[in-house]
């Protein structure tokens, strides 16, 4: 058996050889990651243990991440650095820089979330499963490039082969949270929003557990919720005007059928019926211009919200 120190820096064991594979094979671990034998002696990185090397192989085509371990207290007890103009500088320049790299993966992440909202039926469910792991590829994928590692537009779909579970367990959970905080009241729904913001990129990026991420994100956010709020106002101001937008033509089209009605309850039913098709038309008309909206948005958003997270949960400067 052995002990292990994971990704969060805490001790787990004592585990099998099998379990240690496995969770090699879940991107848990790398070659980095420090270990200790049952029979005592040193911590020594798990690359050093010639009865792994066939299972760390197999992460040869996921480039090493640097900083991939991050110690939670640490993370705690600095104090956290958000500078919005900043942010969004790095933002712009990053997207000018490697504008074929981030116009592709942008794109096939926005395409596939929207065939999977439009897919018949399952869309729905299949969607708030997947999503958290195509979007948690997209941010290992751009934060790779941000730090000069290589990476490929395919890298957007390692969230399936590293950390898929973590992945989707982050994306579909804060979700549902937070949208059950936006149908009680709005404003629980825009904090939890904005603190769990960092739960995707520190599952994809550090390998924490979806809770894990979930609470660091929330812990180290909260300090600086302001600050982070008016950054992603800042960097995601083309989608909520049009949310802004969507939700007035929407309103405009019930309360012109509630005027049709004549104030009619039981009158507006058969008027929604009668103006069904027009309806589904005009919504998914409205969702296909919102993904379009977002896709443009995300081309400058995605650096200037990765540049925040290297700034939070990144190492240190001197």
């Amino acid at each position: 058996t052995y002990k292990i120190i994971g990704g969060d820096q805490k001790q787990y064991g004592p585990v099998t050889a099998e379990e240690l594979r496995q969770w090699i094979a879940e991107g848990r671990l790398s070659g980095e990651s420090l270990i200790l034998t049952q029979d005592g002696g040193t911590w020594q990185h798990l690359s050093a243990l010639p009865e792994f090397a066939d299972a760390l192989r197999s992460q040869v085509g996921a480039p090493p991440v640097v900083g991939r371990t991050i110690s939670a207290d640490q993370v705690l007890t600095d104090e956290p650095e958000v500078c919005i103009g900043e942010c969004l500088g790095v933002g712009w320049r990053f997207f000018a820089s490697d504008a074929a790299f981030v116009f592709a993966v942008v794109l096939v992440v926005g395409v596939l979330n929207l065939v999977m909202a439009f897919t018949p039926f399952i869309g729905g469910i299949v969607h708030l499963l997947l999503s958290g792991v195509l979007t948690g590829g997209l941010y290992l994928a751009c934060l790779r490039r941000m730090r000069g590692e290589p990476a490929a537009v395919g890298d957007v779909f390692a969230g399936f082969k590293l950390c898929f579970v973590q992945l989707m367990l982050a994306g579909a959970l804060t979700t549902i949270l937070t949208q059950i905080g936006f149908m009680v009241c709005i404003v629980p729904g825009i904090f939890l929003t904005v603190a769990w913001i960092f739960a995707l990129p520190l599952a994809a990026d550090k390998r924490l557990e979806f809770w894990s991420a979930m609470e660091l994100s929330r812990k180290v956010v909260t300090r600086v919720w302001f600050k982070m709020f008016l950054l992603l106002v800042v960097a995601f101001l083309p989608v909520i005007a049009f949310n802004i937008f969507s939700g007035i033509k929407t309103g405009m089209m019930i309360y012109g059928m509630w005027a049709e009605a004549n104030s009619d309850v039981m009158r507006l039913l058969e008027v929604f019926k009668q103006h069904s098709a027009e309806l589904m038309a005009a919504g998914v008309k409205l969702a296909l211009v919102g993904q379009a909206v977002l896709i443009v948005n995300m081309l400058f958003a995605v650096g200037a919200l990765l540049h925040a997270y290297e700034n939070l949960f990144g190492p240190r400067k001197p």
